[in-house]
């Protein structure tokens, strides 16, 4: 029998979509409620985060997580998708070495960045891939990204490998489009690999989930009565089981009895609510 709450870390594949990488998941823990922290293209690898039965209930926890990439950006060619597997709608000349190191630093930092027409993102109440499909055009809004750090790792003349550190909301594939739109060509992402999200990288895989959550730092650890553990089945805490809350300014805790690590508490509205037990 499953854990009721479990994070579990994979390597997706290429070729496949986040959601048909959850297959065997859900085949093995059949019944369970089942859910991942942050999509990954058909064509990209890498770092997914798995959330399983009671661990749904914290994706709000995992939003803010900023991630890292390996990006390969193919110069010359910018397709409908900003991926290899769109249509080819824009030719340029690819850029001199010399360029990329100028435009590649320019990018680090705070900046306003507009989505791609094939994303997820809702336009008027419409997605904008469905209305991409129907050769839509939608004026997608731009948003405020940051990012963290990007590094220039080689250059072939075509295709140009960079690593990255960017703010949730950020699309590698604009990106390479606003690298080249900045060096003057046409660009679409060839390959992309997820190195982390958050703490956590594919080196952490076979943590625990309470390995996982404390390498986040976003939890305190509240300790309780344990005279009090059979007041608890309505899901609330009363403030006079609480003994102790090692940081009173965190929204999420570790819920221990004693010495007995019970489940995961959020702290809303001065209340404290169960979340999830182990």
């Amino acid at each position: 029998m499953a854990d009721s709450f479990s994070i579990m870390l994979m390597d997706k594949e290429k070729g496949i979509t986040s959601f048909e990488s959850l297959y065997p998941v859900k085949r093995e823990y059949r019944g369970m409620k089942i859910g991942h922290a942050g999509t990954l293209d058909k064509f990209a690898s890498g770092l997914m985060v798995v959330l399983l039965g009671g661990a749904t209930k914290l994706t709000p926890l995992f939003s803010s997580f900023d991630k890292e990439y390996i990006a390969r950006i193919r110069f010359g060619e910018e397709t409908d998708t900003l991926d290899p597997e769109g249509i080819v709608i824009k030719k340029a000349e690819a850029p001199t070495l010399e360029t990329l190191r100028l435009v590649i630093p320019a990018f680090k930092g705070r900046q306003m960045q507009r989505p791609p027409q094939y994303s997820a993102i809702h336009v008027d109440g419409k997605r904008a891939y469905r209305e991409a499909r129907k050769g839509n055009v939608l004026e997608m809004p731009e948003r405020e990204i940051e990012i963290e750090n990007i590094e220039l790792l080689s250059y072939d003349g075509q295709d140009c490998v960079i690593r990255t550190s960017v703010s949730k909301g950020t699309y590698i594939r604009a990106l390479a489009r606003d690298i080249a739109i900045k060096a003057g060509s046409s660009a679409h992402l060839e390959d992309l690999r997820r190195l982390r999200v958050g703490p956590w990288t594919l080196e952490d895989r076979g943590l625990s989930a309470k390995e996982l959550l404390s390498k986040t730092g976003l939890l305190s650890s509240v300790f309780l009565c344990p005279s009090e553990k059979k007041t608890i089945d309505n899901g609330m805490i009363r403030k006079n089981a609480i003994i102790s809350d090692s940081d009173s300014t965190k929204t999420y805790s570790f819920l221990y009895f004693g010495s007995e690590l019970y489940g995961i508490g959020e702290k809303k509205d001065g209340r404290l609510t169960i979340l999830a037990r182990f």
